[in-house]
């Protein structure tokens, strides 16, 4: 407390000077809302005082503000925190994050496996192949690096990542399933000490994909060991979200606790009708691991589908290398027999969202990279087989080959009971686990997924209006304090004096998301205004081009 009293003090002096003077004594005050502060305490009517980047008031503000912003009947919150964003190239395309913007989300949390640097020369020249409608340089090396270059072309939102484990194997090993040497993961780890000095929050990792399949627990343990003193988190989607759930979330309790480290699960959820039970027994298992001292939580996305690619139906091996090793064997016809026999066949050795999806009717196309298969967006891969007059199996591998990517899909594998059993546990936090897209240009070349435009909108309308599974300060807090304090960040996630002024004002009684599967190129409404770092982004639901957007500094940074 004493810290922040430092730092108000000499707004106090000026204020004094300001009231004395005649100037505004602020420059916003957000007048009489209803105040969710963040803390999932009761909600107040209060005024919030705005001078620079900071909150330093609220309450009630005689005082005027250079702009006065009437929020009355509206909810005043902090600002949205999205613990799994894919906004890294979205970003780079249009930093007005729009999408995300207009759902009250003010930080975007990156790093699920792959992270935007550090990169080597391979890994760059790897990036720069494969990238789709979105065409960017990279000029930078370091996942700082990347960072600042955003902020320096303009963003909307603030950023903050973590480290990929992914990242880190292919720069020191390849795409080569074995393990690292002695002197490679000395290397590997080496890195993830650099990125956390630089301001990283942890080691993210996604372990149902090629190459990070290959990595196992040992490894990364070690990662995590480099990473904890710094204080930072690890967080993972886990080796299974299906067959083997459970021994997924041992894995991940088991790395927590051999590195003494925080933990996180990605997008929580039990893939696959067969699987949902399962949920029961995985939330009663983290609530022991809670219960006995370790920090384990979770986030997700409230949508009964997930979004990959087709690598997510395919058997890790056949992808060994990387996407060039992976078409190559796909067009030999002996290993296409192979395949096509391990994507039909139930296993226990890797994860196939195909067979979790029950059916290719439940397997949907979200977009692709090549213009000649652009047709088949927003059709299934049941649709597209019976079109193009080929197998399932087949159907799939040809498409990866000819289009040059792992093809953006959506699989409908998710229990919509286990959503709300997994929103009411006070550990679980939000993330859309996509991009942050506008509603024009490249982006209409593809169908995202519509967590992409609704997420958290979704949350505030469904689930706590509608359904009730949640109360609206409860929900606040799940996407504001909860993370801001799991992840370590300081001054965001509360409205608080002395804390960064990301704001949102919002009208609980209409907030809804309105994007589909079928059209999922819709805004949610009800968001008003959003501040972020004191500026106004969003002002009576318009956009205002302003881009204050910063990086947010995990607990390790040196700066």
């Amino acid at each position: 407390m004493a810290s922040a009293a430092r730092r108000i003090s000499p707004w106090l002096a000026l204020l004094a000077t300001l009231a004395c003077s005649g100037e505004p004594a602020y420059d916003v005050v957000i007048r009489g809302g209803t105040v969710y502060d963040g803390s999932g305490g009761p909600p107040v009517v209060a005024d919030v005082a705005v001078l620079g980047d900071s909150i330093v008031l609220v309450g009630d503000v005689p005082e005027k503000g250079r702009t006065e912003v009437d929020a009355t009947g509206m909810a005043v919150s902090p600002g949205f925190i999205n613990m799994l964003s894919w906004a890294t190239e979205s970003l780079i395309q249009d930093g007005r994050s729009q999408s995300d913007i207009r759902q009250g989300v003010t930080l975007e949390v990156m790093g699920e496996g792959d992270s935007m640097g550090p990169l080597s020369d391979t890994l760059r020249a790897s990036m720069l192949a494969e990238q789709g409608d979105i065409k960017y340089p990279i000029t930078w090396r370091t996942l700082r690096g990347y960072q600042d270059s955003l902020v320096k072309k303009g963003i909307s939102t603030n950023i903050a990542s973590f480290i990929g484990a992914t990242t880190v194997r292919i720069n020191h090993v390849g795409w080569a399933d074995r393990a690292p040497t002695a002197t490679e993961l000395g290397m590997m780890q080496q890195e993830v000490r650099k990125a956390m000095e630089e301001g990283a929050l942890g080691v993210g990792s996604s372990l149902i994909y090629a190459p990070a399949f290959y990595a196992r627990t040992p490894e990364l343990i070690a990662l995590m060991k480099a990473a904890a003193p710094y204080g930072g988190m690890y967080i993972s989607h886990m080796r299974s979200e299906g067959v083997k759930l459970e021994e997924a979330v041992s894995e991940l309790i088991t790395i927590a606790k051999e590195s003494g480290a925080r933990a996180e699960i990605y997008h929580l959820k039990a893939a696959g009708e067969s699987n949902w039970p399962k949920m029961d027994r995985v939330l009663a298992r983290i609530d022991s691991a809670r219960a006995a001292g370790l920090e384990i939580t979770a986030d997700i996305y409230p949508y009964t589908a997930g979004a990959t690619g087709l690598d997510a139906a395919m058997p890790p091996w056949v992808q060994e290398g990387g996407y060039p090793e992976w078409a190559r064997r796909l067009q030999d016809p002996a290993i296409r027999r192979k395949v096509a026999e391990e994507m039909r066949t139930p296993t226990d050795k890797w994860e196939s969202l195909l067979l979790a999806a029950g059916t290719p009717d439940h397997v949907l196309f979200s977009g692709f990279k090549a213009d000649s298969l652009k047709q088949y967006t927003g059709k299934t891969l049941a649709e597209v087989a019976k079109l193009r007059g080929t197998g399932i199996e087949e159907t799939a591998m040809d498409l990866v080959v000819k289009d040059g990517s792992r093809v953006g899909t959506i699989y409908f594998i998710i229990n919509e009971d286990n959503i709300a059993k997994q929103l009411r546990k006070p550990w679980v936090s939000v993330g859309s686990d996509a991009g942050s897209l506008a509603a024009e240009g490249v982006f209409l070349k593809s169908n995202p997924h519509p967590r992409a435009y609704g997420s958290f909108a979704r949350i505030l309308g469904k689930y706590v209006r509608e359904d009730s599974v949640l109360t609206l300060q409860e929900a606040v807090r799940r996407m504001t304090s909860l993370p801001a304090t799991n992840l370590r960040i300081r001054r965001r996630g509360a409205l608080k004096p002395g804390y960064f002024a990301d704001i949102v004002v919002f009208d609980p009684k209409t907030i809804r998301d309105n994007a589909t599967f079928e059209q999922p190129h819709q805004y949610a409404t009800g968001v008003r205004d959003v501040f972020v770092n004191g500026t106004a982004v969003l002002a009576r639901g318009e956009h205002t081009g302003a881009k204050p957007g910063r990086v947010v500094l995990g607990p390790g940074a040196r700066q």
